[in-house]
């Protein structure tokens, strides 16, 4: 079964007309605590339960709106939640980012570097690690070819294990009450 979507304008138009609107957050606590629309419940992705997020749900015809920062791990949750037999799951096309864009009412808290940022500026300083160490031993090169492979690797499955990584790190935690 294929993903729906739906634009940023189209999501607007159900909140604007009152309807109950169940909108799933799935990037990291970090993330949202900077910017997020704002009816929408925060479930990182790597913690993402079928069962959580049916609870949520008010009634079960309701739809499950699914967004992230621009909607590639939105894209990944919905095909999380329909393998799980849940039905009528939408991702918001172009994420939090066409939301802010569309005009969508979204709450602003604490400006972190975002999780993209940190995991190119961790690959950039592998490679050049890489590259430059083996000036030392010609073996530490195979640093900078393994980093590369990860970013391939990446991009091909549009997941990233640096990524969850990094976004595990205790600098992207957010603290209960903050």
């Amino acid at each position: 079964m294929s993903v729906q979507s739906i634009s940023p304008g189209q999501l607007n138009e159900a909140i604007s007309r009152g309807k109950s609107v169940l909108l799933v957050d799935v990037r990291t606590p970090i993330e949202f605590r900077e910017v997020h629309v704002a009816c929408a419940v925060n479930m990182p992705l790597d913690q993402l339960s079928v069962s959580s997020v049916v609870s949520k749900r008010t009634n079960p015809d309701e739809p499950i709106y699914v967004i992230c920062r621009s909607g590639g791990r939105g894209k990944q949750a919905c095909e999380k939640l329909l393998a799980g037999n849940v039905t009528n799951v939408i991702n918001v096309d172009g994420g939090t980012l066409a939301c802010e864009k569309a005009g969508l009412p979204v709450i602003r808290g604490k400006k972190m570097m975002s999780l993209e940022r940190q995991v190119r500026i961790a690959a950039g300083a592998l490679v050049f690690s890489g590259v430059a160490l083996s000036f030392i031993h010609p073996w530490w090169i195979f640093l900078s070819g393994f980093v590369g492979a990860g970013l391939v690797f990446a991009g091909v499955t549009d997941t990233c294990a640096m990524g969850m990584l990094i976004a595990k790190m205790p600098w992207n935690s957010v603290k209960a009450g903050a």
